[in-house]
């Protein structure tokens, strides 16, 4: 009778010590999920905030100011201690992006971190040039191409700089193999922009080839 009492206690220790173990990590887990929602969320207010900032200053530009005014000395080491400034933003409403990009030369213009300006850029201002964008696909927080599969002729991107709008339409699309090297293939008498992802899962890349149509 006395071993079935202790048996009886016994079991009813597990199972509380089980309840206590179960109830923890399901906490921890409600923590860690909560913790990585917040974190986002931070993050996108961040980045909202950021675009914003771009926008206002993007407002205030003076074409003629731009084109004739020598950094001073004190606005040089600004730049060169925080060069995390957006210089540019892209937007394509079909995909319901909008990411600011930074300077070829800024830490943060790295395909790891967000949209990469590609070193062979020549920036929308520029006739006849071709402004060229790499982003990862994929599910991550910086896949900011993941949906770029879904554009198809004649969907609209939009590149703000430099006070202005640059719209462009979608002209082609085609894959190519995933080398490490890109063949662009455009009209090298029109102002293009180029946008270059990997087909997820696959040992493929999308290219995006699109017009200048308008500048506002």
């Amino acid at each position: 009778m006395l071993k079935r009492k202790e048996n009886k206690n016994n079991s009813k220790g597990k199972k509380s010590q089980l309840i206590i173990v179960g109830s923890l990590l399901i906490i921890v887990g409600i923590v860690m999920v909560g913790g990585k929602y917040i974190y986002t969320y931070l993050l996108d207010k961040k980045e909202d905030i950021k675009i914003e900032e771009f926008y206002e200053v993007q407002e205030k530009i003076d074409d003629e100011i731009i084109a004739t005014e020598t950094p001073t000395e004190e606005k040089q080491e600004e730049s060169k201690q925080d060069n995390t400034n957006y210089i540019a933003v892209i937007k394509i409403p079909k995909i319901g992006l909008e990411k600011g990009l930074c300077e070829k030369d800024s830490y943060c213009n790295n395909v790891n971190r967000n949209i990469q300006i590609l070193k062979e850029s020549t920036y929308p201002d520029i006739a006849n040039g071709n402004f060229i964008l790499a982003g990862h696909s994929g599910t991550g927080r910086i896949s900011y191409f993941k949906n770029l599969y879904k554009l198809l002729q004649d969907d609209e991107v939009s590149i703000f700089y430099q006070g202005k709008e640059y719209k462009y339409k979608v002209v082609n699309m085609y894959d190519i193999e995933k080398t490490g090297t890109a063949n662009i293939i455009r009209n090298k008498e029109k102002t293009t922009l180029t946008l270059i992802t990997c087909r997820h899962n696959t040992n493929k890349q999308i290219v995006v080839i699109c017009e200048l149509v308008e500048t506002v």
